[in-house]
């Protein structure tokens, strides 16, 4: 599949009514088949390996900014419900998919993919060419595209797209975070974890500050005994430690690392008190990296799936993985930081873990469980420095 920079190139065709276009900034065209709203969506064009979870991956704040294309060939097979939202709203731009299931067939199905990305606005294209498009971005890197099902030509598409601002540079947790403070207590009625975890008489307090959380998350820390007061991602040190917690959580979300500075801020500051237990997952995990002194770049086409090893000394975690951005190990100080954890397939950074305090980060997410629950044991980790922290008071 060769890019054609100075015209669009068609790569697949169709004549159908409701016709719609994919343009990458690369002057590449795909044609197919409007899949829910109509209009125009642009962004980066990134692709997610996973067999399952497309309502779990659309709703993820950490697609913000994003058309995801879906490699598995059917959507919508399962429906969606209202227990497996990882946000209350879609947050992904749009959805590229080879073809969409012409019905729901699971008993969890609550409504069909189709008229709930109308209802949310979320523009899609169906019957595009995803194994070739893969191979592209694969061989080129993720780039900006657009999708248009409104009537949008393919020549004015291409001019939107290539105004449009690249992931690097972007902050754009500050968009997905919460605007203010609130507490989340509680599980989900229809929790299918039925996992055996020791909880303590009292709950640990702990602090998350909202990169872009995910409510698997919130509910995972709660399931290991945690009461969790939720604050924006511009929440500063003395806004946080005035909540007295026993643990801060510095959560996912999407974008460059590197520009979140409120969030880099407030990690310096955290790390400032030597006992206070910390612990971050992916976006979180890279800003605790930019927060000890060292650098993140942009991965090629990025980790975006379910069945992603990871591992340490002696073991292997299957893991589930969103991120474009990682950090370099290179610019970590070894002499404060270890890196526990490697990605098996290029051996990007994992994990680390500071040598004499209680803080880590894990670059994947345990939540997630596809292996099925290999990475759970990181938010026992989290509860138990807080249970040494108590004990030591």
């Amino acid at each position: 599949m060769t890019a054609v920079r100075s015209q669009p190139s068609v790569l697949v065709s169709s004549s159908s009514p409701d016709s719609a276009l994919l343009v990458l900034a690369d002057g590449t065209v795909l044609e197919g088949r409007a899949l829910g709203a109509r209009g125009t969506a642009i962004g980066e064009v990134v692709f997610n390996t996973g067999m399952t979870g497309y309502q779990e991956v659309l709703t993820d704040p950490s697609y913000a900014g994003q058309l995801v294309t879906f490699t598995y060939p059917e959507l919508g097979n399962t429906g969606v419900n209202g227990q497996d939202l990882e946000a209350s709203a879609p947050h992904a731009r749009g959805v590229i998919a080879r073809q969409l299931s012409p019905r729901a067939s699971s008993w969890r199905a609550e409504e069909d993919l189709d008229p709930w990305l109308k209802r949310h606005g979320v523009v899609g294209i169906r019957g595009v060419d995803t194994r070739a498009l893969v191979r592209h971005i694969r061989e080129g890197g993720a780039i900006n595209g657009g999708i248009a099902s409104d009537g949008t030509t393919a020549a004015a598409l291409l001019e939107r797209v290539r105004q449009a601002p690249e992931m690097s540079g972007l902050n754009l947790a500050t968009s997905v975070s919460t605007r203010d403070p609130y507490r989340w207590t509680s599980l989900c009625s229809a929790s299918f974890d039925t996992r055996v975890r020791p909880l303590p008489q009292r709950p640990y307090r702990v602090v998350a500050v909202d990169f872009g959380i995910k409510r698997a998350i919130l509910e995972r820390l709660v399931a290991h005994g945690c009461e969790v007061t939720v604050v924006p991602a511009s929440s500063g040190l003395e806004t946080v430690l005035d909540q007295r917690p026993e643990g801060v959580f510095l959560s996912n979300g999407p974008g460059d690392p590197a520009a979140v500075n409120d969030g880099i801020a407030l990690a310096r500051g955290l790390l400032s008190q030597p006992d206070l237990p910390v612990f971050g997952i992916c976006l979180g995990h890279q800003i605790l990296g930019l927060a000890l002194g060292g650098r993140t770049f942009k991965l090629a086409y990025g980790h975006r799936g379910l069945n992603h090893p990871c591992g340490a000394p002696g073991s292997v975690e299957i893991t589930s993985q969103n991120h474009g951005f990682a950090i370099d190990p290179a610019s970590l100080p070894l002499e404060r930081v270890e890196v526990t954890h490697h990605n098996l397939n290029d051996q990007t950074v994992a994990a680390l873990a500071l040598r004499h305090q209680p803080v880590f980060g894990v670059q994947y997410h345990p939540e997630a469980s596809p292996g099925p629950h290999d990475a759970d044991h990181h938010f026992l980790r989290f509860t138990t420095l807080m249970a040494e922290r108590r004990s030591a008071a």
